[in-house]
């Protein structure tokens, strides 16, 4: 048994699929884009891409809409993309360059309906120049303390986070340690 185990909490209507909820957000918000992605490990579980600039008005209605309640973001990771080659799909001619980008990742839950994880993602526009996403803090408290630790180890911005400040590493650290280019430095002296 987990640590929550959704079936003993408050047993309610079955969490609609991830699919059904890009419909609802969909229907809530025409022409926002909502990308449904798919998991390729064994759990299979895909998760929803959202658009930046729609993303807390999207939160607030998953936090609020009555069907869904997600109430409570247990986790909040980073990511980090390097530029990379995808095979050609069929019927394309030659295998197609993905730019390099950084992800937050929130894993949502219904304390509520006793319901999910839903997983959404926020993408920034790459690892240099726009890395600036906007924070879910305001919608699930939670969030803080992650989404800082995210800002100190990948070096995503969070327009609107109370306290965005390095949570980790010293003020003066150069870099982000968790991202995939990262070297460290090699004079002793650069250590507090």
């Amino acid at each position: 048994m987990t640590w929550w185990d959704p079936a003993s909490a408050n047993p309610g209507p079955p969490m609609p699929t991830p699919e059904q909820i890009k419909e609802r957000i969909a229907a809530a918000f025409p022409g926002a884009p909502v990308e449904l992605v798919p998991n390729g490990s064994p759990a299979g579980q895909p998760s929803l891409l959202l658009e930046p600039g729609r993303a807390r008005d999207i939160a607030r209605f998953l936090r609020d809409d009555p069907e869904l309640r997600f109430d409570y973001a247990s986790n909040v990771t980073g990511v980090d993309w390097p530029e990379r080659l995808e095979k050609p799909k069929p019927g394309e001619p030659a295998a197609r360059k993905t730019p390099a980008f950084l992800e937050a990742v929130y894993h949502l839950y219904s304390m509520a309906l006793g319901h999910g994880p839903l997983v959404i993602r926020l993408r920034t526009g790459d690892r240099a120049a726009h890395v600036t996403l906007p924070s879910l803090t305001p919608v699930w408290r939670s969030c803080e303390f992650q989404e800082r630790e995210i800002f100190d180890l990948f070096g995503i911005i969070f327009d609107g986070h109370p306290d965005l400040r390095r949570l980790l590493m010293w003020d003066n650290f150069a870099g982000h340690p968790m991202r995939k280019d990262y070297a460290p430095a090699r004079d002793p002296e650069a250590e507090p």
